[in-house]
C-alpha cells in the first residue's frame, strides 16, 4: 500500500490552454493556481510565522522570506499537478514562466534577479521532488479506494507500539481522529480539538501536546487549516514516519527494565518488544468512557483490552508486547482488571471475561474468580468506584461554555463595523463603498513598518505594514489573505461603478 493518498477531484473543462498540456487537463483547483495564484493562502499557512505548542506565534520570519516560502509552496503544488496530470518539465517550465500566470510569479522572480539559468535549475529541483512525491501517490477515485486507505492505516496503526501514557495518549487521539475520517469519508476531515478531547476522552492540554510531541512528529497528522469560527481545523491522515519511531526526549517513552548484568543477557532490547497487535476498535469504543479517566483505569487498561480481545489468551510476557507496555504496569493493570473481575487467568495465561467489553465483571461459575473480586457492574461503576464519574459531562459542559463565549466574542466583534455611507442621487439612496478593508490610518502607522494597537497604544506584533501603507495580515488566525482583501474591496468597486 503506498504510503500517501490524494482524493480525485470531478474534471471541469476550462476554456484556456497551454501547449501540449493545456489548463483543462488539469483540475479546476490547479488551473485556478496556475491562472490566479493563491487567492485564498491556503499554501501561506506557516510562510510567514511559527506556532509554538501553546498556539501562539513564536517568531515572525522576515516579509521577504516568508514570500518567498510562499511562493516555493505554490510553486511545488503546480508541479505536483502536473506531475499527476501525466506533464513534463518543459510543460512545468512554459506554465510557470508564461507572463500571465499569477502561479509562476516565483520563478519569474528568480529568472528576473538572479538569471534564466539559475531559474530553470530551480525548477528541475522542485519537479525532481514533485516527480518522487507523486510517484508514491494512489488517486482515490471512489469512496470504495479511500476506506481501504483507512483501512491500511487502521492496521499501521494496531501494530505499531505506542509506548509509555504519553504514547497511548496519542492512539486514543489518534483512534478518534481515524473515526472523523471514516465519517468523512477519506483521509482529509474536519475537526475541532474539543471535539476530538471529547471523542478520545481527554482534556485539550493533554491533546495539544499529544500533537506536538508525538502525532506531528511521528507523521501521523498534519493540520493543514486552522479552525476560525464554527469551522474545525482541516486535517489529514498519514501514515506515520517510514524511518521508525520519531525521536522522543522523554525517558518514560522506554522501558527502564533493563538486566542489571550484561552476562545475564536477560533483556538484549527494551522490554517493550516491536509486536504490537490490539482492536483498535474496541479501544475506540471504549475510550470515552469515564472509567478508562486519567484518575480512573486508565490508557494502560485500554491498551491489554485491546490486545486480550485480539488474541484470548496470554502470559505477561505477551501482553508486554501486543499491548506496548512494561511488565510492571502489565501486572498492575491486570491486577486492576483482576479486581473487577474483568480478567481471569489460567496458570500463567490471561483471557477477558465473556462481558468484559461491556464493563460487566465475571459471573461465569467454571471460571477462576481472586477472592475478594468485586466484578463490575458496567463502566460507570467503575468510574464511580475510582471517583471519575462525570469526568466527560463536566468536559462536554466547559466546552459547551467556552464555544459560548467564543460565539459571543465573534458576534460582539462582527457588530464593530462602522456606519455604512449613502449619497442621495435622483432622489434615491446609493451606498458608497468603504475604504479597503486592509488600509490602516496614519495615527496607527509607525516609522518602523509596525502598526499601533489602538487600546494600548504599543505596537502589535503580528502586524506589519506594505510600503504602500496598506495592511498584511500575519498571523496564523487571519483567515484572509492580501489578496482575498484586494479582491473583496475591488468587487465592491464594481458594484459601486454599475450602481452609481
Amino acid at each position: 500500500m503506498p504510503h500517501h493518498s490524494h482524493q480525485a477531484e470531478p474534471q471541469r473543462q476550462i476554456p484556456h490552454s497551454f501547449g501540449r498540456l493545456g489548463l483543462h487537463h488539469l483540475r479546476p483547483a490547479a488551473a485556478e493556481l496556475v491562472l490566479l495564484g493563491d487567492l485564498t493562502g491556503r499554501y501561506a499557512t506557516g510562510s510567514y510565522s511559527r506556532l509554538g505548542s501553546d498556539g501562539y506565534t513564536v517568531a515572525v520570519r522576515p516579509n521577504r522570506a516568508g514570500a518567498a516560502e510562499h511562493g516555493h509552496r505554490v510553486t511545488a503544488a503546480i508541479a505536483c499537478h502536473v506531475a499527476r496530470a501525466g506533464g513534463t518539465i518543459d510543460e512545468l517550465t512554459q506554465l510557470l514562466l508564461h507572463p500571465d500566470h499569477e502561479g509562476g510569479r516565483h520563478a519569474r522572480h528568480i529568472a528576473l534577479r538572479s538569471g534564466q539559468a539559475r531559474a530553470l535549475d530551480y525548477i528541475r529541483r522542485v519537479w525532481a521532488s514533485a516527480s518522487a512525491v507523486v510517484s508514491g501517490t494512489r488517486v482515490l477515485d471512489s469512496r470504495h479506494d479511500a476506506y481501504e486507505v483507512l483501512a491500511a492505516l487502521r492496521d499501521r496503526i494496531e501494530t505499531t507500539p505506542w509506548r509509555g501514557e504519553r504514547g497511548r495518549t496519542a492512539l486514543r487521539v489518534l483512534r478518534a481522529h481515524l473515526n472523523f475520517a471514516e465519517i468523512a469519508g477519506g483521509p482529509l476531515h474536519h475537526a475541532s480539538e474539543r471535539q476530538t478531547a471529547e471523542e478520545a476522552g481527554v482534556s485539550r492540554t493533554t491533546l495539544r501536546v499529544v500533537y506536538e510531541t508525538v502525532l506531528k512528529p511521528g507523521g501521523w497528522l498534519r493540520r493543514l487549516r486552522a479552525g476560525h469560527g464554527r469551522e474545525g481545523s482541516s486535517w489529514y491522515l498519514g501514515h506515520g514516519s517510514t524511518g521508525g519511531r520519531a525521536r522522543a526526549s522523554l525517558s518514560r517513552f522506554w522501558t527502564t527494565q533493563y538486566p542489571p548484568d550484561l552476562a545475564l543477557e536477560e533483556w538484549a532490547t527494551p522490554d517493550t518488544a516491536m509486536t504490537a497487535d490490539v482492536d483498535s476498535i474496541v479501544i475506540a469504543r471504549l475510550m470515552g468512557h469515564d472509567a478508562f479517566a486519567h484518575r480512573g483505569l486508565g490508557s494502560s487498561a485500554l491498551m491489554i483490552i485491546g490486545a486480550l480481545q485480539v488474541r484470548p489468551a496470554q502470559t505477561v510476557s505477551d501482553l508486554v508486547g501486543t499491548a506496548s507496555v512494561s511488565r510492571a504496569t502489565a501486572y498492575r493493570t491486570l491486577r486492576r482488571l483482576a479486581d473487577h473481575g474483568l480478567v481471569h487467568h489460567d496458570g500463567e495465561t490471561w483471557i477477558l471475561a465473556p462481558r468484559a467489553v461491556e464493563g460487566f465483571g465475571n459471573g461465569s461459575q467454571d471460571a477462576v474468580t481472586e477472592p475478594g473480586t468485586r466484578p463490575a457492574q458496567g463502566w460507570d461503576g467503575i468510574a464511580q468506584f475510582y471517583a471519575a464519574a462525570g469526568v466527560a459531562v463536566r468536559r462536554r459542559a466547559l466546552h459547551a461554555v467556552e464555544r459560548a463565549a467564543y460565539q459571543k466574542a465573534l458576534d460582539r466583534f462582527a457588530d464593530h463595523r462602522s456606519k455604512a455611507t449613502v449619497i442621495v442621487r435622483d432622489g434615491r439612496q446609493v451606498l458608497v463603498p468603504a475604504p479597503r478593508p486592509d488600509e490602516i490610518p496614519s495615527a496607527w502607522q509607525t516609522p518602523g513598518g509596525s502598526v499601533l494597537d489602538p487600546v494600548t497604544g504599543r505596537p502589535a506584533a503580528d502586524w506589519r505594514l506594505a510600503t504602500d501603507g496598506r495592511l498584511i495580515l500575519i498571523t496564523p488566525a487571519d483567515q484572509r489573505s492580501y489578496d482575498e482583501l484586494a479582491a473583496a474591496h475591488a468587487e465592491a468597486l464594481r458594484e459601486w461603478n454599475s450602481v452609481a
